[in-house]
């Protein structure tokens, strides 16, 4: 993005994701064999071989190129791609479609003199809304597939069907679709003698000077208000009301959708979660921008809703990030 924007860097899609098109088969057969088709190809990882979490992180890549102003994905026409799934992504206004191919096992994606692998972590913030929300629906789809090769019924394996968007049981013929984790994430903010405040967190797991907003996954039977109020009070006994929602971001790693809230603070809670947080900070506007500036605090990258959450409170683009 060349302009700051308090969108998310990943909530930026364009496109027609063409939903009524995935059971069409005369329509999909037409679209895969004309010309004008543009085809995203993944990287594809073993799992034996990479472990999970390696797993994901690869399956998440794709080719880019670096001989343009702004970072673009590089597609390849149908009979260009190599074989793997299949999934649909959507068409434009053009009536144009676009594919994504999870590469089968052993391709590899191959650089150019222009053109580099990337993650959609690294250069999600850097494409454009298109291109932005394509690779994040390619890798999100991607991911679920990599998890749900079997029935979570029966154990049965699963076939691809609809474009890439359900899978259906071999021995049951139950439909499975996919999944995404809800998860809020909050800037909690308070007033002190009449200066305002941010709650900044760090976890023992990053680096000494990397710190973040609050967050955590929605649990079962609670609304997205009450996870908010409660991560809060668990990580850091802060106690927090009138939760605002500000907006979300799907965050592909491997599942989750991210709903943003500010939280403001109004006392303290009995705090219960004594591993996630090891130290919080409180700063003004002012002393937020200096420690980001300095590399005092490493701030969340601009990929991240977390990052525009903070500018949104900030009111303006912040120095530094992951």
């Amino acid at each position: 993005m060349n302009e700051w924007s308090t969108t998310p860097a990943l909530s930026r899609g364009m496109l027609d994701t063409a939903g009524h098109r995935r059971r069409d088969t005369e329509w999909l057969a037409a679209a895969w064999a004309d010309p004008r088709t543009r085809v995203l190809v993944l990287e594809r990882g073993d799992i034996r071989e990479h472990g999970w979490p390696a797993l994901l992180a690869k399956q998440s890549r794709a080719l880019i190129s670096t001989g343009t102003d702004q970072p673009e994905l590089v597609f390849r026409s149908p009979d260009q791609a190599p074989g793997g799934e299949r999934y649909l992504l959507g068409e434009d206004g053009e009536g144009r479609a676009y594919f994504a191919v999870r590469a089968e096992q052993g391709v590899e994606l191959e650089e150019g003199p222009e053109t580099k692998i990337t993650s959609l972590r690294d250069v999600g913030a850097l494409l454009s809304g298109r291109d932005s929300g394509l690779l994040t629906h390619a890798v999100a789809v991607a991911n679920w597939h990599a998890g749900h090769g079997f029935c979570p019924r029966c154990g049965s394996p699963t076939r691809i069907e609809a474009a890439g968007h359900v899978r259906i049981c071999e021995n049951d013929g139950s439909e499975q679709f996919p999944r995404m984790d809800p998860a809020v994430i909050m800037l909690v903010h308070r007033t002190v003698d009449g200066v305002e405040q941010c709650l900044l967190a760090h976890n023992p797991n990053w680096a000494d000077n990397r710190y973040s907003i609050l967050a955590g996954f929605v649990e079962p039977g609670e609304s997205l208000e009450h996870a908010v109020v409660r991560e809060v009070a668990e990580e850091v006994g802060v106690a927090v009301d009138e939760p605002v929602y500000l907006g979300s971001q799907p965050w592909p790693f491997p599942r989750s959708l991210m709903l943003g809230y500010f939280a403001r603070a109004v006392g303290t809670a009995p705090r219960t979660d004594l591993e996630e947080i090891t130290d919080v900070r409180w700063l003004s506007r002012e002393e937020l921008a200096a420690a980001a500036e300095s590399g005092e605090i490493l701030l969340p990258g601009p990929v991240s809703i977390a990052r525009k959450l903070l500018e949104r409170w900030y009111g303006g683009e912040l120095p530094g990030g992951w």
